[in-house]
């Protein structure tokens, strides 16, 4: 299998690369080369990129509409996986095409396999900014302008994180299985959507995990209390936090609400 084409480093370089990682807390590089590894030679629809955010490469894979499009998603997957994640992840990727929207999922920064979740606000002001960014320029650069911003599960509070301190011409964010009352403020969505006036869907399932289900006021409470008229939280009955047997409805509310929205 061929390896995906990250810069080449010195090994000397690595050494150093891998000590900083521990001390403070940047992604798990090794383990990202690992995932574009396994994934690169398998996707069917679409290509995977190469992105930079300013220090190193990561995977992106760009899937164009079935029919011209300047409208993009941006697809961010939840903790510790990859951009071609079987569930919510690619059936999203793919079928946004077929609804008039090219997607871009990008590898987020993760950690260890065995990283605690809530070690996981340490990456947030430094890497995820720099990845969206880096995912906003690729599409503008193919004359895209129109760009939503859609997460599952980390991702979602990777995207909310992002939303509640700058917007760089992103219309909408769509959260899947986004919790809103974790004890870290940068984790927790609630804080960052008192500030965020573009269109969110909050989307999540009767099954999902309890601290979703569970904070789902305190979304509400902090939308409101940003003045947002345009936060919609929907439950999907008999999803759980994967929408396992569930990918088409899925794509159609996320396909449906998007295409709602003024291009």
């Amino acid at each position: 299998m061929n390896t995906y084409p990250f810069h080449h480093l010195p090994h000397t370089f690595l050494m150093l690369l891998a000590t900083w990682t521990i001390v403070a807390q940047a992604s798990d590089l090794a383990r990202e080369q690992r995932w574009a590894n396994e994934i690169v030679d398998t996707i069917i629809d679409g290509d995977a990129i190469n992105l930079n955010d300013g220090s190193h490469d990561f995977l992106g894979i760009y899937t164009e509409a079935t029919k011209a499009s300047q409208r993009a998603a941006i697809i961010m997957h939840g903790t510790g996986v990859h951009p071609n994640w079987q569930q919510v992840v690619q059936p999203l990727r793919t079928g946004l095409t077929a609804h008039g929207w090219n997607t871009l999922s990008i590898q987020m920064p993760i950690l260890a396999s065995d990283a605690e979740h809530m070690a996981y606000p340490a990456l947030y002001p430094s890497e995820v900014p720099a990845r969206i960014n880096a995912a906003i320029s690729y599409l503008h650069n193919k004359g895209i302008k129109h760009i939503v911003l859609i997460g599952h599960s980390q991702g979602s509070l990777m995207g909310a994180y992002y939303l509640g301190r700058q917007s760089q011409g992103v219309a909408a964010l769509v959260a899947i299985g986004m919790s809103c009352n974790l004890s870290d403020t940068m984790m927790n969505a609630a804080s960052s959507l008192k500030t965020i006036r573009l269109p969110v869907l909050d989307l999540y399932g009767s099954d999902d995990l309890a601290t979703v289900i569970n904070d789902k006021s305190a979304c509400a409470t902090a939308a409101k209390a940003a003045g947002n008229t345009r936060y919609t939280k929907k439950m999907v009955a008999g999803a759980n936090h994967f929408f396992d047997g569930k990918n088409k409805e899925l794509l159609d509310i996320v396909a449906n609400w998007l295409n709602s929205l003024p291009k």
